[in-house]
C-alpha cells in the first residue's frame, strides 16, 4: 500500500514488467524499405507497476529478430526502479533519467547508445506516462505546463555547452511563454500537420502505391514519402508515377534508409532532382556526421533529413553544428526517452532547424505527437516547416490511438503518453507463444 505523510499519498514502483510483442507486418511487406525488406514491427513493451495505480507504459520499437535482446535489456533495469517513489514532477523525472543513464556498470554497454540506451528510454518514457497519468493530463500538456526553469532542469547539458548553454535554453523557453495558452487552444481545435508514409513502402507494387497515394490525398495529406535506394530506375519510375498523380504542389519526400555511400547518395539524389523531392531522408550511415554535411552541400536546395537512428543528443548536436541536416527527425524510442528528447528539441530550436518526428513503427505515432505538440506550445511556438510522419497501421492495438483528420493529428486529450496497449493485443501477439505466432489464423484484435 502507499504511505500517507499527512498531505498526499506516496506511491512506489512495485515491478517492471516487459513483454516481447511482435506483429507479422512482413506478410504484406508493410514497413519494407531498401535496408529492411521484411520487417515484423515489434515492441519491447514495458510496464511500471505501482502499489496504488495507475501504472506507466513505455516501449522500444524494433523490427522483429532481436526484440528478445531488447526485452532482456529493459528487464536488466528493474533493480534501478523497483521500490522507487513514483516520480511526479520535473525534478524527480530528471533524477530517474540521470540514475538510469549514469549507472556505473550499465553505462559501459553504450555509453548512451544502442540496445541499453533504448531500454533506458522505454523505462523513462513509462515513468513520464505514469507521471502524466497521475496528473490527469496528456503528456504534451503535462510537459508544456512546466515552468521554463523546470524544463531546463530536465536537460543533461554534459557535452552540449559548446552548442547550447542552460542560459540559452532558458531564453528560448521564455521567449515562447507568451501565447502558450493560445497555442494549446489551437492544437485542441485544429491539431498538428502530418504527412503520409504508408503509400511508399518499397515492397509495394506500383498499382498499390498509386492507390494509397490517392487515398492519402483524399484524406487531406499534402505530403507523401517514398522509400528509395534499391534501384535508381525503379525509384525514378515510382517518383514519376507519384508526380503524375499528385501534381507539382504536393510535397514528395524520399527515404533511403542509410542505403548509400556519400558519392552514390549525391549521384542518386541529383538524378531524382527533376521530381522535386522535398527532402532526402537518411541518405547514408546515421553515424557519418561529415558525410551528411557533404551530401547536404552537394544536393542543396534539396533538404537532408535524419534522426530515427541517431543515438543521442551529442550526435544531434554535431549534425546541427556541421550543417548535416536541415530537418531533424527525432524518435521517441531511439534515445533516452522524453527527457533526452527535450534536450534535442532545444538544440533544434537553437539552430533554427524544424523538427519533423519519425513515426513509422509500433506506437511511434502515438508518442511523437506529444513531443511535437510540446515543441509548438512551449519551445518554438511555430509549426512552420514542421510535420509528423503518419503510418496508418497498428493503431488499433493502443488504448488511446493516434488519430488524424484532414491530414492533421488530432491533439490527444487522454492522460498519459498514449503508450498503453490493449491486454488482448499483448496476449495475441506475444512472441513466441501468442496465438498469432502459434496458429495460422487469429481473430481481429480489440479491447
Amino acid at each position: 500500500m502507499s504511505v500517507e505523510d499527512g498531505r498526499f499519498s506516496v506511491a512506489r514502483i512495485l515491478a517492471l514488467d516487459v513483454v516481447d510483442v511482435r506483429f507479422p507486418t512482413s506478410r504484406e511487406l508493410d514497413g519494407s524499405d531498401a535496408m529492411n525488406p521484411d520487417p515484423d514491427y515489434s515492441a519491447a513493451y514495458a510496464v511500471l507497476r505501482t502499489d496504488s495505480g495507475p501504472d506507466g507504459y513505455g516501449l522500444v520499437f524494433t523490427i522483429g529478430r532481436g526484440n528478445d535482446v531488447q526485452v532482456a535489456a529493459v528487464g536488466a533495469l528493474a533493480h534501478l526502479v523497483v521500490g522507487r517513489e513514483v516520480p511526479a514532477d520535473a525534478a524527480a523525472l530528471a533524477a530517474l533519467s540521470a540514475d538510469l543513464v549514469g549507472d556505473s556498470q550499465l553505462r559501459w554497454l553504450g555509453p548512451e547508445k544502442g540496445v541499453m540506451h533504448m531500454a533506458i528510454g522505454a523505462v523513462v518514457n513509462a515513468a513520464w506516462d505514469l507521471a502524466a497519468r497521475r496528473a490527469g493530463l496528456p503528456l504534451w500538456r503535462f510537459l508544456a505546463g512546466m515552468t521554463a526553469e523546470e524544463i531546463v532542469g530536465l536537460v543533461d547539458f554534459r557535452y552540449l555547452t559548446d552548442a547550447l548553454t542552460p542560459d540559452e535554453a532558458l531564453a528560448i523557453l521564455r521567449a515562447a511563454e507568451p501565447g502558450r495558452a493560445a497555442r494549446t487552444a489551437a492544437l485542441l481545435t485544429a491539431g498538428y500537420p502530418g504527412y503520409a508514409s504508408s503509400p511508399g513502402w518499397i515492397g509495394y507494387p506500383d498499382e498499390k502505391m498509386v492507390l494509397l497515394v490517392k487515398q492519402a490525398m483524399a484524406a487531406g495529406f499534402d505530403m507523401i514519402k517514398l522509400k528509395v535506394g534499391l534501384n535508381l530506375e525503379d525509384d525514378l519510375r515510382r517518383l514519376e508515377r507519384v508526380r503524375d498523380n499528385v501534381g507539382s504542389e504536393v510535397r514528395v519526400a524520399v527515404d533511403a534508409n542509410q542505403r548509400w555511400d556519400v558519392p552514390v547518395a549525391v549521384t542518386w539524389i541529383n538524378a531524382m532532382a527533376r521530381y522535386q523531392p522535398y527532402w532526402v531522408e537518411e541518405p547514408t550511415s546515421p553515424d557519418d556526421v561529415l558525410g551528411h554535411a557533404a551530401i547536404a552541400r552537394a544536393v542543396a536546395p534539396i533538404a537532408v533529413a535524419a534522426g530515427e537512428h541517431v543515438h543521442n543528443r551529442v550526435m544531434f548536436k554535431q549534425l546541427l553544428q556541421a550543417g548535416g541536416i536541415s530537418v531533424l527527425q527525432l524518435d521517441a524510442t531511439r534515445v533516452g526517452g522524453v527527457t533526452e528528447n527535450v534536450a534535442i528539441l532545444l538544440l533544434a530550436a537553437k539552430f533554427g532547424v524544424p523538427v519533423c518526428p519519425h513515426a513509422g513503427g509500433v506506437g511511434l505515432c502515438e508518442m511523437v505527437q506529444h513531443l511535437a505538440m510540446f515543441d509548438y506550445v512551449a519551445v518554438t511556438g511555430s509549426q512552420a516547416g514542421r510535420t509528423i510522419e503518419w503510418v496508418d497501421h497498428l493503431h488499433e492495438h493502443f488504448v488511446d490511438p493516434a488519430v488524424t483528420q484532414g491530414g492533421r493529428y488530432v491533439a490527444p486529450t487522454a492522460p498519459g503518453f498514449s503508450t498503453r496497449m490493449w491486454p488482448e493485443s499483448v496476449r495475441r501477439y506475444r512472441f513466441p507463444d501468442g496465438p498469432e505466432w502459434t496458429t495460422a489464423q487469429s481473430p481481429p484484435p480489440g479491447p
